[in-house]
């Protein structure tokens, strides 16, 4: 194809213009951008682990876990840095976190039934030093200074699919 060119991670791109890659027009709404998406999602999750102890879904998969514990090594990120999980989900990145040594934890989520699994895994797994918070992450302006890494597996994108919710993600200030 015509411009094509190799991108940072090794891969090419092969779109050769702007119009080409597409527009916030491409990606329609969606229920995954709704807290009652969630809110419903958790919920039968929180049911299942408490009936089988089945953690759910792992979004985004382990080996994407694996990846950002290994990039957190090789960059030399402390085990006391203080870290926050975006959209926390289940809680299990951060039962990870903790299996590998890293101390300062807090997870966040705008589902209070999220945040209420999130504690029953971390319970269950031994891990009782990690905060979690119900919180909505477009609305905590300052209150993420405080952190030395911040991750975010796909909040941002789920919030980007939330029709409600596009003009205030486009306007979104991200001053950590």
């Amino acid at each position: 194809m015509e411009n094509a060119a190799e991108n940072a991670h090794g891969g090419l791109n092969l779109s050769d213009t702007d119009e080409d890659r597409g527009s916030d027009e491409d990606v329609p709404p969606s229920k995954l951008g709704t807290k009652e998406y969630w809110d419903e999602a958790y919920e039968k999750e929180l049911e299942t682990f408490k009936d089988i102890g089945d953690v759910g879904e792992i979004w985004f998969g382990e080996e994407s876990m694996t990846r950002v514990i290994n990039w957190m090594k090789k960059t030399k990120i402390p085990e006391d840095a203080s870290i926050l999980d975006i959209g926390t989900g289940n809680g299990v990145f951060l039962v990870s976190l903790a299996e590998h040594g890293f101390k300062r934890l807090t997870g966040i989520d705008y589902s209070g039934t999220s945040v209420e699994l999130a504690r029953n895994i971390l319970l269950a797994e031994g891990q009782t030093d990690v905060t979690l918070k119900e919180v909505d992450f477009l609305s905590c302006q300052g209150e993420l200074e405080s952190f030395d890494l911040c991750i975010d597996k796909g909040t941002f994108d789920a919030i980007s699919l939330n029709p409600d919710n596009l003009k205030r993600a486009k306007d979104c200030t991200w001053s950590l």
